[in-house]
């Protein structure tokens, strides 16, 4: 007897917690829910609930969040944060990016429990069950806010693709793999093979 596969973990719209109905969460609204452990955004609105990462994806993260630090946080240039931490791009859209970076000029934009406005790049590890949030809801709403640069991480293909905001759109400035090093706008210091990234100790 075959067995059925377990369903794919998706971001999924939050219902059964108090506040006012979907479509009209803010920032104040997210704010005033229990700390029951779970990762909450508000994207538009409505109340989400991506998906826990898995391992390989934690790491992914740290590597990136490495790199970045070296070249950001121990020169001076600006601050590395991970998720959880939340970023208020719009009063009614609240993200937790995997990897965020603001610079210098930017660092008015933080405070003690969150960053009001754009950080000045992010980075998204996609699974297959947020591939499409990360691509299109998340895409747009860090083109509005003025993020001027965005890395979709693929965790399956181990790619990385650059993402730099020109006007109101991004433009891709390249899809990175393997022994092929990745060039970031923002910080050109950074010149690392992007098979670093994804380098597995289990």
């Amino acid at each position: 007897m075959a067995l059925h596969p377990e369903p794919l973990p998706t971001v999924a719209e939050v219902y059964d917690l108090p506040g006012p109905e979907q479509g009209h969460w803010t920032y104040k609204d997210y704010a005033g829910l229990p700390d029951d452990g779970k990762h909450y955004e508000i994207m538009n609105g409505f109340l989400l609930m991506p998906p826990s990462p898995n391992g390989f994806h934690q790491d992914i993260i740290l590597e990136i969040a490495s790199y970045l630090r070296v070249h950001i946080n121990l020169t001076g240039l600006g601050l590395v944060r991970i998720a959880p931490f939340d970023v208020e791009l719009a009063p009614d859209v609240v993200v937790q990016p995997d990897v965020l970076v603001v610079l210098k000029a930017h660092f008015q934009r933080i405070t003690d429990n969150r960053l009001v406005g754009a950080p000045d790049l992010v980075v998204e590890v996609a699974s297959p069950g947020t591939a499409t949030y990360d691509r299109n809801h998340k895409y747009r709403a860090y083109a509005r806010a003025g993020v001027q640069e965005y890395w979709i991480v693929d965790p399956e293909a181990r790619t990385v693709e650059v993402l730099i905001l020109a006007g109101q759109k991004y433009q891709s400035s390249g899809l990175y793999r393997g022994q092929t090093v990745l060039s970031s706008r923002l910080v050109p210091a950074l010149r690392v093979p992007v098979e670093q990234f994804f380098k597995q100790v289990l």
